[in-house]
């Protein structure tokens, strides 16, 4: 601990009670708690930006897409244009069960249709759920960075008054002078830390209860989707195991 350097604040005849002045006259390690702090406050803020950002823009694709699929044209025409190179999750996971379609659909009407037709509803749903998993991980990311700002922070900050209020402690008995005047600007210092460690924590835990319920939210979308897509091509393979093959479906119904 920095006793001298903190004495020597204390002894001083006027005290920059500021918050820039706060953090001029704590201690190194507090300072560099502060800094951590203040670093992960100005990350917290960017990724809730990026994540509302990103979530808007996947529900605004969404729509959009499910719009034009329920429109009555065809899925063949649809893929081609959306679905093999998706630009959004909806529409990726529509282009991973129509290549799965596509791949087997031909192998349909044999001796065998119905248990093949069975064979194949269950690897479009599996090809949608891996795509849907895959794509709810990618919006995920730092989700995990913002439980861990919202459960810690406060707890380091917490470190750097302790750490802060030691060293104030230790000045405050070597000077032998326990004055309200000599003890506020330290004490301050040190709870300074505290408070940037709830301005860092508080958005981060508002943000991810807000945001995963989000996420959730657009997961149920996704699955939703999946599952009405996954109805459709069933009613397709079953139709296609008593008729010549259909390459594909032509349309939703």
């Amino acid at each position: 601990m920095n006793g001298n350097v903190t004495t020597e604040a204390l002894a001083g005849a006027a005290h920059d009670l500021s918050l820039w002045g706060l953090f001029l006259q704590a201690d190194w390690v507090v300072k560099l708690v502060m800094l951590g702090l203040l670093a992960a406050s100005i990350w917290v803020w960017a990724i809730i930006f990026e994540k509302v950002t990103s979530i808007r823009r996947a529900n605004k694709a969404a729509e959009a897409f499910e719009e034009e699929f329920w429109s009555g044209g065809s899925l063949d025409e649809l893929y081609r244009r959306e679905g093999e190179n998706p630009t959004h999750a909806t529409a990726a996971v529509f282009g991973a069960a129509m290549r799965e379609w596509q791949r087997s659909a031909g192998r349909l009407p044999n001796s065998a249709g119905t248990m093949v037709a069975a064979g194949l509803k269950e690897r479009v749903e599996r090809a949608m759920a891996i795509t849907i998993q895959r794509e709810m991980e990618r919006l995920e990311r730092w989700m995990i960075f913002l439980a861990s700002v919202g459960s810690i922070a406060p707890f380091v900050g917490l470190f750097g008054t302790v750490w802060g209020i030691m060293n104030s402690f230790a000045a405050i008995a070597g000077m032998q002078n326990t004055n309200l005047a000599v003890v506020a600007p330290g004490i301050a210092e040190a709870l300074f830390a505290t408070a940037i460690g709830l301005v860092a924590a508080i958005p981060a835990v508002l943000a991810y209860n807000k945001i995963s319920t989000d996420l959730a939210r657009f997961a149920a979308r996704l699955e939703g989707f999946a599952a009405e897509f996954s109805g459709i091509l069933s009613r397709q393979a079953e139709a296609a195991v008593t008729r010549d093959p259909a390459p594909a479906a032509e349309a939703a119904e």
